[in-house]
């Protein structure tokens, strides 16, 4: 059973919502699965038919279950709106956000791009989020999750980088307790500055301060700390990506994810290709793959990594997840794919690890490394 036929879905579903401006799409699109978050049963009833039902897609990190690896990437239910409607759909995790300590609106209108032929998405949001107290509200009324539920987190745009690192340990703080884990977001390339955060030296002042934090949190709760991961940029150098990959594990980080937006434009065909913002989806596939593998061979395996950019088909997938990758993550695939695509590519993943004879998804992590 799928939620939606993927034949159905590109013939008369994507061709209605693509007449859209992008955006009202989006919006459109949320509200029905906000309101299909609270029709009784339904989500539950959706989750047995779609979860992973592999048991080798299934593995424990950081002490959390995660039914299979395919997860949603940050951005597309920034206020968390759609947490069981998202889960019903297959995904092994979620990732919301990215949410800020304060609301605010992001970026002027148009902001958010289609472009078909190159399957890709650009983006100039600028992390618009109703803030750190709504995300809270709505994670509260969601206890008892079918997935892990990350939370990524960011600073106010008109907060001084020199001051940035308060406004994540607020987010930290504050969402502590409805937090599977944390993403510290410095690489979104649409908040002035705040890739510049990506240096080195701040990066590791930064990730030992929300670490600290979270762990000033346990001894609070009682409560396991979750997981903190480092979402990074495509664009860096290698020097500085080796430099702030391992700025990020000094400073006690859980974790990685390869790779955020990038800022090239290699390669586009469609006409508006020159918008300003982040650039997502099918251009992303081999560089973000090779970044994988670039980290995972840095890190030695140390610490897990969530492979994101280009993910399509099952292929994309367990590139990534050979590369070194113990989880992916998808986003733009979504919108061109349907809702279908946690389903399709958790079964090409199982049908991959048969046919190489794998017993576990983690059996692959770093095959091609």
């Amino acid at each position: 059973m799928s939620p939606l036929p993927p034949a159905l879905y590109r013939r008369l579903v994507r061709p209605a919502l693509f007449r859209l401006d992008a955006e009202d799409a989006h919006h459109l699109t949320l509200r029905a699965l906000e309101l299909a978050s609270v029709l009784p049963g339904w989500p539950r009833l959706l989750r047995r038919v779609t979860a992973p039902a592999d048991p080798r897609l299934t593995q424990t990190l950081w002490g959390r279950t995660f039914p299979g690896p395919v997860g949603l990437a940050a951005g597309l239910d920034k206020n968390g709106v759609a947490v069981p409607a998202f889960t019903a759909l297959g995904f092994g995790f979620l990732e919301v956000g990215t949410v800020t300590p304060r609301p605010q609106p992001g970026n002027d209108r148009p902001r958010l791009f289609r472009l078909p032929p190159d399957e890709a998405l650009i983006n100039r949001m600028g992390f618009n989020n109703e803030g750190k107290y709504a995300l809270l509200s709505r994670l509260a009324a969601v206890p008892h999750r079918a997935a892990p539920v990350w939370v990524n987190i960011g600073k106010n745009k008109d907060t001084p980088n020199e001051a940035a690192v308060q406004d994540y340990l607020r987010c930290v703080t504050g969402l502590y307790d409805v937090a599977d884990g944390f993403v510290v977001n410095v690489s979104s390339p649409n908040t002035p500055g705040l890739r510049a955060l990506q240096a080195a030296g701040d990066l590791a002042a930064l990730v030992r301060a929300v670490v600290n934090e979270l762990d000033a949190q346990r001894v609070r709760t009682a409560r396991r700390a979750p997981p903190v991961l480092v979402k990074l940029a495509p664009d860096l150098h290698p020097a500085d990506f080796e430099a702030s990959v391992n700025a990020v594990l000094e400073a006690g980080a859980d974790g990685l994810i390869i790779s955020n937006t990038t800022l090239s434009r290699e390669g586009l065909t469609h006409p508006r290709r020159s918008e300003a913002g982040g650039l997502s989806g099918r251009p992303l596939t081999e560089r973000s793959t090779r970044l994988v593998r670039d980290a995972y061979r840095q890190t030695g395996g140390r610490v897990p990594i969530v492979g994101v950019g280009g993910i399509f088909t099952p292929e994309d997938a367990y590139a990534k997840i050979r590369a070194g990758a113990s989880l992916v993550e998808v986003y733009s695939a979504l919108i061109y794919e349907g809702p279908d695509l946690p389903g399709r590519l958790n079964r090409g993943l199982s049908a991959l690890l048969a046919r190489d004879g794998l017993r576990t998804v983690a059996d692959a992590v770093g095959m091609d490394a």
